[in-house]
């Protein structure tokens, strides 16, 4: 194989797949990446066994066709500290040799053979759904922080995936919060029909981030297409595919979890409540990150009042007091300021909603002025606080 291309398309291209290289494995070539080239393309791939990245860029020159492995550490690093120019990459199949050049710079790189790195599913027909890619890495940034890190409990370190008619619901859950976006689709969903799959988040995070990375634009669309025995998925936008296994298993009913009334609703400025969590973050890390929120109703001439307190014995305490719009009784509840945290960093609208009953039960917050996103945080016990 012998081709040429700019050195900062390669880079890259290199920073993309290498998300998917395993830094544990008993597989030496999985610390590789696959150079192969394709229809006039050079086609740049990595894989850990559970999430695949495969990326495509333009090619100056094709001077012959082949395939071959190259540690991906070691040709970042390289490719990486080189000029902007055009690199000749020259690989000897034969003895797994991997020559580049590129300016006056030079390496000779040891590669493994191409056949001994893992086939990618290669999915045919029509894809189940298709919708813009900012939609999507939108719903994967609002839920995925969401799910479990713990890979003892693979369904809940996944997120849920459900297909119905016109409708996309995303949801994930750890046990303390949950988080479900929903969006409306321009088509039906295909010939599968309804559907529910889960992704793990591993691979929906390394999706989301390589969206952007790989340059697709605010009007690129991502096909979404499963397997005939539904255990891959496969995203597909432009020069980039991201295939990922499906987690076995059936997602908890998290509906069951969603309050369905309240008896406090609490409306915030999101900037104002994110600044006070977070200065009472400062003092709740001490104390299990519990921070305490009180609400008093208004009165006839003042607002309705949001207090937010963190205390920790051998360090001190905070308090915070927000005006905020009130409907119901006052309220006090306790929640782990982390959580609050994270979900009032992916609520986009200038409000949000509190809605609360009992200390007791579960806080749902919700972007104020938009259905498509709720999140349910688990209180935190408030005795003796």
């Amino acid at each position: 194989m012998k081709i040429v291309c700019s050195q900062d398309q390669l880079n890259r291209g290199l920073n993309i797949v290498g998300k998917a290289v395993t830094t544990r494995t008993t597989l030496p070539v999985l610390n590789n990446i696959l150079l192969a080239t394709e229809d006039g393309r050079l086609k740049l791939t990595a894989t850990n066994l559970e999430v695949g990245i495969t990326y495509w860029l333009p090619c100056k020159s094709i001077e012959s066709e082949g395939a071959i492995t190259v540690p991906a550490r070691l040709l970042q690093e390289f490719v990486n500290s080189l000029p902007n120019d055009l690199i000749t990459i020259n690989a000897d199949e034969s003895n797994g040799n991997v020559h580049l050049t590129c300016a006056r710079y030079e390496a000779n790189i040891r590669g493994i053979d191409a056949s001994e790195f893992p086939n990618l599913p290669k999915l045919t027909g029509a894809s189940l759904v298709t919708l813009p890619a900012t939609l999507l890495r939108e719903m994967i940034t609002q839920v995925a922080f969401a799910a479990s890190r713990d890979d003892n409990r693979p369904v809940l370190a996944g997120v849920l995936m459900s297909f119905q008619g016109r409708k996309l619901t995303m949801a994930a859950a750890d046990g303390f919060r949950l988080a479900v976006r929903t969006a409306e689709l321009e088509q039906p969903v295909g010939s599968e029909g309804d559907l529910r799959i889960i992704v793990p988040v591993r691979a929906m995070d390394e999706l989301a981030r390589v969206l952007p990375d790989a340059g697709v634009g605010d009007d690129a669309t991502v096909e979404i297409t499963v397997t005939p025995n539904r255990n891959q998925v496969l995203f597909h936008a432009d020069n980039l595919n991201v295939t990922s296994r499906l987690v076995d298993g059936n997602f908890p009913n998290y509906e069951q979890i969603i309050p369905g009334q309240w008896t406090t609703r609490t409306v915030a400025t999101t900037t104002d409540l994110q600044k006070a969590m977070k200065i009472a973050s400062f003092f709740a890390r001490d104390n299990a990150s519990v921070v305490k929120l009180s609400t008093t109703p208004a009165g006839e001439l003042e607002p309705g009042l949001l207090t937010i307190t963190a205390n920790a014995a051998e360090v001190g305490d905070n308090q915070s007091q927000l005006d905020v719009l009130i409907d119901g009784n006052g309220s006090q509840i306790a929640f782990n300021a982390r959580y609050v945290m994270d979900v009032l960093g992916v609520i986009n609208t200038a409000q949000v909603a509190i809605e609360t009953q009992t200390s007791g039960a579960p806080g749902v917050f919700k972007p104020v002025g938009s259905d498509t996103y709720l999140h349910v945080i688990m209180p935190m016990h408030l005795a003796q606080r």
